[in-house]
């Protein structure tokens, strides 16, 4: 992951509402959960879910795929991994190391 990458996710996960729908996803497993259930689960209007989960999906971070009438949004997990490999990848090596 380049630092551009890394910012645009960083940048989409420091809302609070997302970083909450981005939890709901990782715990939910590579199944994801269909809209209807993340609007449950996080309590906030149709219109503000769209809104906060197209920033996730232009960061990379969530896929989404629809299964007839229903929309399954899903943590991408190898961008996660990603992005905490290039948060710790130069971890204390100006000091010799962790």
């Amino acid at each position: 992951m380049n630092l551009t990458a890394a910012a645009t996710a960083l940048e989409s996960l420091g809302n609070e509402t997302r970083l909450a729908l981005y939890r709901a996803l990782v715990r939910a497993g590579p199944d994801g959960l269909p809209v209807g259930k993340l609007k449950e689960r996080i309590g906030i209007p149709g219109s503000t879910l769209s809104h906060h989960i197209g920033h996730l999906v232009s960061a990379g971070l969530v896929s989404q795929v629809r299964e007839g009438r229903i929309l399954r949004c899903t943590a991408n997990y190898p961008t996660m991994r990603a992005l905490v490999e290039f948060l710790i990848e130069e971890c204390c090596e100006d000091d010799g190391g962790c």
